[in-house]
């Protein structure tokens, strides 16, 4: 029993993943074992639709990546021009978009589904005891467990005990798992091929959430290109393709990954600037090979730098969520410092954002208006600064 549709509602947006049965030529269903292969054949922004957004959730809300920095709600508004996307937000900013899915995957067997829940529930409840990341890391919840709130079941009417069953048991398809689902791997666009674990009978292929453009990480939480799409898929059953070419790596044959192929299309770039950071926090706390500590740094290293530019952290914040732009775990054997960077484009600016011998450039062109649009916060949790900039 899973969700049929999940809602995301930002701003008033919705976004739906839509789920269906798979069959064979002959009309036979793809059972429990099978591998099911998933070409992307055709995909874009619905006629009419020629447009998309970027937004960050208010901490209160979740928040996203960077949100003891970033506690408030935001929102760019991006337009399409063919391949490309600019926002009256973010200006002075251009580049071509690798639509993508979000959202691809199978649904559990209800074996699996009472696996994730059980250790889902154990973060929620006990992870901030126990997890020393949930010092450094402050979206929240630390999982989203079950919940009627917000829950759609397709044809089945809300209300009913059926209803209420399924709204208190299904998962979320806020995370990616051993279904895949969302995965948000920016790279799966025209060409591409994915091979689903298959744990009932038909599969329920679920798809959505549709990106004309995200960067590694999709650090604002809310943070691609989000827009209304279409998605040409074709499909092949790999009759006992789990057990041939899936290892599990767990306690049960459950566990077990999809595999992606990545097709021939996506932007070409020449010149890049690259911001790293290492496991050591905003505090000058030392983590031992903690890659999520090192990518939050780099990314806190690249807003820092891109706002000398004349553009707020927010609109940089949100920019590096959904440009083109490239995350590595550049070393994690090294102890105690995993090291991680974040390549952004330079030909996607309007200026050189190069460092010089003449300093920054100032002056009337520098100053990017307007910023993107945000809610005021009016939360008490506390945020992070950094102790440096008062130096």
């Amino acid at each position: 029993m899973t969700d049929i549709y999940e809602p995301f509602d930002v701003f008033g947006i919705l976004s739906l993943v839509l789920a269906a049965g798979v069959e064979d030529k002959d009309g036979l269903p793809a059972m429990p074992g099978d591998l099911l292969a998933v070409e992307i054949c055709n995909l874009g922004p619905l006629p009419g639709d020629k447009w998309g957004y970027t937004a960050t959730f208010d901490r209160e809300n979740g928040g996203g990546f960077l949100t003891d920095h970033f506690p408030c709600a935001t929102k760019a508004i991006w337009y399409f021009e063919r391949i490309y996307a600019y926002s009256p937000h973010i200006p002075g900013v251009r580049f071509l978009g690798l639509t993508h899915p979000g959202i691809i995957g199978t649904a559990p067997s209800m074996e699996l589904l009472n696996i994730w829940n059980e250790r889902e529930r154990e973060v929620e409840e006990n992870g901030h005891k126990s997890l020393k990341l949930c010092e450094v890391l402050h979206t929240r919840p630390l999982a989203n467990l079950p919940s009627s709130k917000g829950c759609h079941l397709g044809k089945i009417k809300k209300g009913t005990a059926e209803w209420e069953k399924m709204a208190e048991e299904a998962a979320r398809t806020i995370p990616g798992r051993e279904n895949g689902g969302n995965c948000d791997i920016k790279n799966l666009s025209r060409g591409s091929k994915i091979y689903l674990p298959v744990f009932v009978e038909g599969a329920n292929l679920s798809t959505g959430d549709m990106h004309f453009s995200q960067g590694d990480g999709e650090v604002s939480f809310c943070g691609a290109i989000e827009m209304s799409g279409f998605l040409e898929l074709k499909c092949e059953i790999i009759r006992g393709g789990m057990k041939e070419y899936l290892t599990p790596m767990g306690p049960t044959l459950l566990h077990v990954n999809p595999i992606f192929e990545i097709g021939p299309v996506e932007p070409r770039f020449s010149k890049w600037l690259v911001f790293e950071g290492i496991s050591v926090d905003e505090s000058g706390r030392q983590h031992f090979l903690d890659a999520s500590v090192a990518y939050k740094r780099a990314v806190l290293n690249a807003i820092d730098y891109l706002s000398k530019f004349g553009y707020s952290k927010e609109q940089i914040y949100l920019m590096l969520s959904c440009c083109p732009c490239e995350g590595r775990i550049s070393g994690i054997v090294d102890s105690p410092n995993a090291v991680a960077t974040i390549a952004i484009p330079t030909a996607i600016f309007d200026q050189d954002i190069r460092p010089k011998a003449g300093k920054v450039p100032v002056g009337p062109r520098l100053v990017r208006k307007p910023d993107v649009l945000r809610c005021r916060y009016d939360g008490n949790l506390p945020t992070t600064k950094n102790p440096a900039a008062s130096m």
